[in-house]
């Protein structure tokens, strides 16, 4: 039997599911049979809420990949075997999925129209970073570019998952990016298309509809020298 698919993968709006904890780690980490809790990559965040047992709540201060297993730094009191009922807080976590999405919108946005390619982004629930190559550092047009992903955004683009085998994923240009980060056990990718602006393999969690994104809107812009861009965005 194959690992089991993390609920996050599967359903980003889940906000609460029961689990067993299967086994600690190091002392203070729980890994659970299943998990809706994020781990921090990929420049987002990890989630954080609350276990609970027999009407006691144990906060999650972050998580986090371990081993390639999915570890919850909880307050103390929990220990293997037990049935835990989980909560994500959700306030944080759906700031997150729009500021994860809006990266995308606008990652492509900036890929199409001034063929710029995307180095690295860190999700923030305030401000949110997008670093970027390209020739020519232009603040108007970087606002052009900002006023047409919200123009995207507002079309309310249903944003589809999916999930293809690795060989399959791999034939579709442009849409795995980090190909040479991927761990060669890795035989399925999650896919994440918004139709007619992007396609890739993507593990975060996102909205159901760019309507949900909001509007983006621009704070600063830093020439980090050479090719090297940054963009500064919060969403309102």
């Amino acid at each position: 039997m194959g690992q089991v698919r993390p609920l996050y993968l599967e359903d980003s709006y889940l906000k609460e599911f029961t689990a067993k904890i299967e086994e600690t780690k190091d002392g203070r980490y729980l890994i659970l049979d299943n998990t809706a809790f994020y781990p921090e990559s990929g420049g987002q965040p990890a989630d954080t809420g609350t276990m609970a047992k027999d009407g006691k709540e144990y906060k999650v201060t972050s998580v986090r990949k371990m081993d390639g297993k999915i570890c919850h730094d909880v307050e103390p009191g929990l220990a293997a075997g037990d049935t835990v009922h989980c909560r994500i807080d959700w306030a944080r976590r759906y700031r997150l999925m729009q500021m994860h999405t809006a990266t995308h919108i606008l990652a492509a946005v900036l890929y199409k129209d001034a063929g710029a390619l995307i180095t690295g982004n860190q999700l923030n629930l305030d401000r949110t970073r997008i670093d970027f190559s390209m020739d020519e550092f232009d603040k108007e047009k970087i606002l052009g570019y900002v006023e047409k992903a919200n123009a995207i955004a507002a079309k309310g683009i249903e944003v589809k998952i999916s999930f293809l085998p690795r060989e399959e994923a791999m034939k579709i240009e442009g849409a795995v990016k980090l190909a040479a980060a991927l761990p060669p056990n890795i035989s399925e990718l999650r896919m994440l298309e918004i139709p007619g602006v992007d396609l890739q393999a993507d593990g975060g969690t996102h909205v159901r509809n760019t309507s949900e994104v909001g509007k983006i809107r621009f704070l600063e812009a830093e020439n980090k020298g050479k090719k090297n861009r940054r963009i500064y965005f919060t969403l309102e």
